[in-house]
């Protein structure tokens, strides 16, 4: 019994529903945990107390964001199993993996440290608390990598291989499955975001107090010190996101197609459609403007290798799936006699197209008696929808480079040392959504482009859903999105109550840490070993 399309696409959509409001915290956290180290070093190795009190009060937000990220986090674990549950037999010794050692080596490390961070002001030395400031970043970051790793895996499988006994996916090298290039560039591209997204988040709360007059002091420093970790992540950003795509170009030709809204085959040098609105009814683009010898220079870096377009690639999955037909007919003959050698044989010829002959099933239960026009319908399906990819992929770039440009004018402003109010001061806290938005829409190119494949190149989406009915999904859906948007709300006003209330004045028993604060209050604190 397979899911109807309706489930699936409900399915889809509660996973989105749910990634993306929970990919609205990651980059915070990962980001404001580094810049809390920093400053939390300059304070133990100047032992000027402005930078404790920087520390403490970014801290305060970092807390808030940290908590109601891990509880939109919770549950996508869980979604795997619950929704869908073939994916999660057939892949799940290889994906539960990373997801296990980031549960037991990185969550638990930073869930850990993060509140001797936030309660241990008073009770641990400056070194101590301050190696657990780092640990905490440190354990943030090492969560990232090992989701990474996993989300990698699905986007291009390594260091693992489909046993036909079994039916499932099975684990063959942990190394190639960590160290997959896919994974690593996504790792330093998504960190490097998230250090982005907290930049402009101190810069543009900085911004707000200086325009106010308000804790002139802590916001100069923290707007200086966010500025420039910000203008180096993002030259990072943008240089990792290039060699994302690279490396995607590869492994990945029907996504790069579809971000570029390349229809036909491009001769070298190939030119980048910046703007244009693809009909994918049509396979053209109605409307395009066109940079010259462009699209080569991104995507091949050199001029001389053509790039392939949508039409010739969807020749190619056909092919493919043809190929595919025995392996998946094999496969149904050992399952009812393992002894079967000819069928395992038939089956080692033609096993890497396995996954493609899974997309025919989908128009012919019987894929040995499929019509040349299912295999053309099952060959259209290896395109993923091309509007959305090519203007999720240019919303993103347009506002990294916008995000690069105004931490450049920051980091200028910054260097000023009579921070008056300006323009400036007035529109920084208004670009605080922009990082969160493009992170969004990274995750969209991402996740969109992978698509028909749960698993790229080995197992559809659509065979991947559990069996639930309809109504069920969409109660559940309804609930996560109800349940998420409360959550957005709480971060909203905690963080707009804690701004507006500002850093502790020096001196005060709370220090600026969430100690003392109502939320956290400790009747026992220890000594203040300041």
């Amino acid at each position: 019994m397979v899911p109807s399309d309706l489930v699936v696409d409900l399915s889809r959509w509660q996973f989105a529903a749910t990634a993306l409001y929970h990919f609205l915290f990651v980059p915070l956290t990962l980001g404001l945990s580094f810049i809390l180290a920093a400053m939390e070093t300059v304070y133990v190795t100047t032992g000027r107390t402005i930078y404790k009190e920087m520390a403490q009060f970014w801290g305060k937000l970092f807390a808030i964001n940290f908590a109601l990220g891990v509880a939109t986090g919770l549950t996508m674990e869980f979604e795997f199993g619950t929704n869908w549950s073939t994916y999660s037999y057939y892949v799940g010794d290889v994906f539960g993996a990373p997801l296990a050692v980031e549960g037991l080596m990185a969550f638990f490390m930073e869930s850990t440290f993060v509140g001797m961070m936030l309660l241990g002001w008073h009770r641990l030395t400056r070194a101590q608390h301050l190696t657990v400031t780092w640990l905490v970043a440190l354990g943030s970051n090492l969560s990232a990598l090992w989701i990474l790793v996993a989300n990698g895996f699905m986007q291009d499988p390594q260091g693992a291989t489909f046993n036909p006994f079994t039916q499932r996916l099975e684990l063959t090298s942990f190394i190639h499955l960590l160290f997959n290039p896919d994974a690593q560039a996504k790792f330093v591209h998504t960190s490097l975001a998230g250090y982005v997204t907290a930049a402009i988040f101190v810069v543009g709360i900085s911004a707000w107090y200086l325009g106010k007059g308000r804790h002139v002091e802590l916001a100069r420093r923290s707007l200086r010190m966010a500025a420039l970790f910000g203008v180096l992540s993002s030259v990072g950003v943008i240089t990792l996101g290039d060699a994302l795509g690279f490396i995607d170009g590869g492994r990945q030709p029907t996504k790069l197609a579809a971000m570029e809204g390349l229809w036909e085959t491009e001769q070298a040098p190939a030119s980048f459609n910046a703007i244009a609105f693809p009909s994918q009814d049509e396979q053209r683009n109605l409307f395009s403007i066109k940079i010259p010898y462009l699209l080569s220079i991104l995507v091949k870096h050199d001029l001389s290798t053509p790039i392939i377009g949508i039409k010739q690639l969807e020749q190619e999955a056909a092919q493919r799936i043809k190929n595919g037909i025995p392996a998946l007919t094999a496969l149904e003959a050992i399952q009812k006699n393992p002894d079967n050698k000819q069928a395992l044989v038939t089956f080692d010829a033609h096993k890497k197209d396995l996954g493609y002959a899974f997309l025919l099933k989908r128009y012919a239960p019987d894929v040995a008696k499929a019509t040349p026009s299912q295999i053309q319908k099952a060959a259209k399906d290896t395109i993923p929808e091309v509007w959305i990819l090519f203007w999720s992929f240019r919303l993103m770039v347009v506002a990294g480079f916008a995000m690069l440009i105004f931490l450049v004018f920051a980091t200028l402003y910054s260097l000023k040392t009579d921070c008056r109010r300006t323009g400036f001061l007035k529109i920084a806290p208004w670009f605080i959504p922009v990082p969160f938005f493009a992170c969004e829409m990274g995750w969209v190119t991402a996740e969109v482009g992978r698509q028909p494949w749960t698993v790229y190149e080995q197992l559809p989406t659509w065979i991947s859903a559990s069996t639930h009915s309809a109504s069920y999904m969409i109660f559940s859906l309804t609930g996560f999105v109800l349940l998420y948007s409360s959550f957005i709300v709480v971060e909203m006003y905690l963080m707009t109550k804690f701004v507006r209330q500002g850093p502790d004045e020096p001196g005060s028993r709370s220090g600026g840490s969430l100690a003392g604060q109502t939320v956290f209050a400790h009747p026992l604190l220890g000594p203040n070993r300041d």
